[in-house]
């Protein structure tokens, strides 16, 4: 498994981390604990330092889970671990028009960060993030005490780096906040069909270094060839909602399409994506949701192949496509 630097932290990651949403177990459904932990000790089998989880998935269960299936690696500081405290009104994305103070008021930020040591059973946290954000909280009244909050746990040794959680498919949102020198890390949406963050967001990435975590790598899913028009999710998967009506048999269409710039030097449409991530050199590593042993196998694969061939970049350009199924 491949190292890169994670932006100005000093942590060298694997450039292949492990997404943790999905063993949170209240959003996505199929797989039990004990596969999430298979899962996650196929990880460090695989070489992958690199664990993304947050306080809203399943209430804290996926941190839980970490916390104790990793808790000899965390000692060890063989693995990084970066958490999210969520917004306290529950709304993502972060609009403009919602008071800081029913977002990340100050208290929130302390009691929030207190509680995942404590699932992760860990002293400091490696990485902290805003889930969300949205840059018109800066000139908010609540913001000073808010960042005076952040600043204190970090003296305090509480949360040794802090980053953000940009909102979905708009790096825009927080390109005024990641100027903030404390703000070390930018978690983002990247993949060949979301192109946002080659706008501006890596300028700021190159120039700060900024440590760059890409997250849905896949567009749940969609960018893997397996969502069908007749594909069917279990109950109560949120998936069934992000890929309503018509927008199965879209990404089926898209998948096709995508799987004519296959050729000899890349087998999958997986393999693809992840190459497609990797090859911007602003990024520091990528997330994709893994919760089986055999899925972290084959996406640990991708980075021993390395970045895509110039020749296939440019096929993949007009695969862009704009959209948002997570507010549309």
């Amino acid at each position: 498994m491949k190292q890169r630097s994670l932006g100005n932290t000093g942590y060298r990651v694997s450039e292949i981390g492990f997404g943790a949403w999905g063993i949170g177990g209240a959003m996505w459904r199929g797989v039990d604990d004990n596969e999430g932990r298979k899962a996650l000790r196929e990880a460090v089998d695989q070489g992958i330092t690199f664990f993304d989880t947050a306080l809203a998935y399943g209430d804290g269960h996926s941190e839980r889970v970490i916390g104790e299936t990793l808790k000899d690696d965390i000692r060890a500081n063989r693995v990084v671990v970066a958490t999210k405290i969520p917004p306290l009104n529950r709304q993502w994305p972060g609009k403009s028009s919602y008071k800081l103070g029913d977002v990340f008021p100050a208290t929130y930020i302390a009691s929030s960060t207190e509680q995942s040591l404590k699932n992760l059973r860990m002293e400091a946290l490696h990485v902290q993030q805003l889930h969300v954000w949205n840059d018109a909280w800066l000139s908010d009244p609540e913001w000073e005490a808010s960042y005076r909050q952040i600043t204190r746990l970090k003296e305090e040794g509480k949360v040794l780096h802090w980053g953000i959680s940009i909102n979905d498919h708009a790096p825009e949102t927080a390109l005024r906040v990641l100027a903030e020198p404390i703000f070390e890390t930018a978690q983002v949406i990247y993949n060949i069909y979301d192109r946002s963050p080659e706008r501006a967001l890596f300028a700021v990435a190159k120039k700060k270094p900024l440590g760059i975590i890409v997250r849905v790598p896949f567009d749940e899913g969609a960018l893997t060839g397996q969502i069908k028009a007749n594909t069917v999710f279990p109950a109560g998967d949120w998936r069934a909602e992000y890929f309503a009506g018509d927008r199965k048999a879209e990404a089926e269409r898209r998948g096709n399409a995508l799987t004519q710039v296959l050729d000899e030097q890349v087998a999958t449409l997986p393999e693809l994506a992840l190459r497609f991530c990797l090859s911007a050199p602003e990024v520091s590593t990528v997330i994709p949701g893994m919760r089986r042993p055999a899925h972290v196998r084959q996406n640990a694969m991708a980075s021993t192949k390395g970045a895509l061939p110039a020749g296939m970049l440019s096929k993949l350009k007009p695969h862009a496509w704009d959209k948002n199924w997570y507010g549309d």
